[in-house]
């Protein structure tokens, strides 16, 4: 088989933006050699990997499978050329850490501190994204480990539970609901739900919860914690958000919390990494550590 690098680089480009004019953009190549390499790499497999949908382009059921392949195979070469310029340099490892942004803005600064003190020749990098983004890093091996909530259901990723993860129903301090104890769901109706971006793990938390309970209510999309504990404490609505999240704000009385009844179960933060490809030994030192 003469598939090459650049065939499925080409092809996993125009997936993933729906446009061969996209893909060349960003390649930095032609349109027409965009074009034939995503016809030679579907000739060589001997199916057709994307179709078109309406003005744009799309993966067939048969590219959806191939792709996953195709972004583990870039994924696993890139990292190979990471390892042994390592080995060559003879520098210390480096540790790719993703972490969406709740977690980034609570546990994993102190987490990546005791890290490194106890391994000060491992050069740390975190990268700051929600639900979404951070499940693509692990899934291309653009990162090593991911600290996350709910791991989707994909035998790609090895995840294991590392702290238990609450969230709280937020609100302003001087709310009345803060003051009458454990409420049914049904007092909540018609109130301004604060939620964060799509592709947030904390905005599905939220949504499960609206759906489970058949609230009609406002939704104000904000695109961060930050702004929603600001949102909240001004009284424009409310959110479920993690307590690691809001805990600052919580000791300092600055916002308030509503008991709900049937509200999100406590969950937990997990530690993710691909399950694709060999071992390194400082991310099987760093997942010992976080699970400790």
């Amino acid at each position: 088989m003469s598939v090459t690098v650049t065939q499925l680089r080409t092809f996993l480009a125009v997936a993933r933006l729906g446009s061969v004019k996209a893909a060349a953009a960003e390649l930095v190549v032609t349109q027409p050699s965009v074009s034939a390499a995503v016809t030679a790499l579907s000739r060589e497999l001997g199916v057709d990997l994307l179709e078109r949908d309406g003005r744009g382009i799309r993966p067939t059921a048969a590219g959806r499978e191939y792709a996953a392949h195709a972004a583990d195979v870039i994924g696993l070469l890139e990292r190979g050329r990471r390892a042994a310029r390592e080995a060559e340099s003879g520098s210390g490892p480096a540790l790719r850490i993703a972490a969406v942004t709740t977690a980034a803005e609570s546990f994993v600064p102190p987490l990546m501190q005791a890290f490194s003190t106890l391994h000060p020749e491992t050069a740390l990098s975190l990268e700051v994204g929600n639900r979404e983004r951070v499940l693509e890093l692990v899934l291309a091996h653009e990162t090593d480990v991911a600290l996350g909530g709910r791991p989707p259901p994909d035998e790609r990723i090895e995840a294991h539970p590392i702290l238990p993860n609450e969230l709280v129903l937020v609100t302003a301090v001087d709310d009345p609901l803060t003051r009458q104890g454990i409420i049914g769901a049904d007092e909540l109706e018609g109130r301004r739900w604060l939620m964060r971006e799509a592709g947030s793990g904390t905005r599905i938390a939220n949504e499960e919860f609206l759906g489970r309970t058949g609230l009609s209510v406002e939704t104000l999309t904000l695109g961060s914690n930050g702004a929603i504990k600001q949102a909240a404490r001004a009284g424009l609505g409310v959110s479920f958000v993690s307590r690691d999240a809001v805990a600052t704000e919580l000791d300092a009385g600055l916002l308030g919390v509503i008991a709900v009844m049937a509200g999100p179960p406590v969950r937990q933060w997990y530690a993710m990494r691909s399950a694709v490809g060999p071992a390194r030994a400082v991310l099987d030192e760093f997942m010992a550590f976080v699970r400790a």
